[in-house]
């Protein structure tokens, strides 16, 4: 909804700036302009990522637009799953766990948080790094190193989205000036017509520029914004399962390993101590 405001504002600060300044809002639809432009963008950010980046783009449009699916109750739900197994690996012993991490879409505990269920890479990231504590015999610092890496891969996996279109934006204003060189090639051709067709000529090249500035600093540049933002919000659900992991690892009982990943947390979606006790108590 904030994607939506904020968007309106901007689209309307300009067209309503223009029109009051006595601009005829018809002199800026130049839909060749638009499809130079545009068409020359959509291309290029085709032809600099792969496939699975494109489509990846494109999955984060809803998120982009209706807001991040990371929230207070997502976070809840990791610190309840990994308490939950914490809690059955120091009641039954840790291979009483095997079956639920082995496979994480059939398991019980599993099965009580659907939102992690659904986040196929967060729910196997968890679930193999307690595969790896039953089955070997790592230290919490050879663990931790471990985890550090596959978390910053995975950060550079969730940072590619933005990434890429934020080099779109940065490329807008060059196909911009690409669509006014062109008005002007037009522009050359009529140079012996009447001054007005002349003078419509320079004003749709004139639009070319404006378009691509403005759809680079006004609305791709800041969808790439958002793009990083859902990044960085993802990844502290694997910070804060790494805090939760390591600190039982090094003994500490279920209900203070908790508290470890819930201090990772943002402080806007934090869930308070108490809401965390609670939700682990009426386990």
């Amino acid at each position: 909804m904030l994607f939506l405001i904020g968007l309106v504002i901007v689209i309307g600060s300009v067209l309503y700036g223009y029109v009051m300044s006595h601009g005829n809002l018809l002199a800026l639809w130049q839909p060749f302009e638009i499809l130079i432009i545009c068409g020359s963008a959509f291309g290029a950010f085709l032809l600099s990522n792969p496939w699975h980046v494109v489509v990846e783009c494109f999955r984060l449009t809803p998120q982009v637009i209706m807001g991040s699916k990371v929230n207070k109750a997502m976070y809840m739900d990791v610190l309840g799953l990994i308490y939950d197994i914490l809690n059955k690996a120091r009641r039954e012993g840790i291979m009483a766990i095997e079956a639920d991490v082995e496979s994480p879409a059939s398991s019980a505990v599993f099965s009580r948080y659907p939102a992690i269920q659904a986040n196929e890479e967060l729910a196997h990231f968890i679930a193999d790094y307690f595969r790896i504590i039953a089955a070997g015999n790592l230290t919490s610092f050879e663990l931790e190193a471990l985890m550090d890496q596959e978390i910053d891969a995975r950060l550079h996996e969730l940072e590619l989205p933005g990434n890429a279109v934020g080099k779109v934006a940065d490329a807008l204003p060059g196909f911009g000036i690409v669509a006014a060189v062109l008005g002007i090639v037009i522009t050359m051709g009529a140079i012996g017509g009447e001054v007005s067709e002349i003078g419509a000529h320079v004003a749709a090249a004139l639009v070319g520029t404006f378009s691509g500035v403005f759809l680079a600093y006004g609305i791709v540049g800041p969808v790439s914004a958002v793009m990083r933002h859902l990044a960085e919000e993802e990844i502290k659900l694997y910070e804060a399962s790494k805090s939760c992991i390591i600190a039982s690892l090094n003994g500490l009982p279920p209900q203070l390993a908790v508290e470890f990943g819930r201090k990772s947390l943002f402080t806007h979606g934090r869930p308070s101590f108490t809401e965390v006790e609670s939700k682990v108590r009426g386990r």
